[in-house]
């Protein structure tokens, strides 16, 4: 099982994790990202690589 977490007080929500997940894990509410089909995550850690900010953690 797979956990993910965004760090809300980093998350500018420039959406890069949005579009870089291959499978559409996050979505944007309230102007910060939020893992809502953790699920879904094949542990590619996209997501993580490529937030500018640093606010993703992918937890295996």
């Amino acid at each position: 099982m797979v956990e993910i977490k965004v760090d809300a007080e980093k998350c500018t929500g420039c959406e890069t994790c949005v579009d870089t997940c291959p499978v559409g894990v996050y979505e944007m509410k309230d102007g910060k990202s939020v893992p809502v089909n953790v699920d879904d995550c094949l542990v590619c850690r996209a997501c993580e690589m490529e937030c500018p900010e640093g606010a993703i953690e992918v937890i295996e």
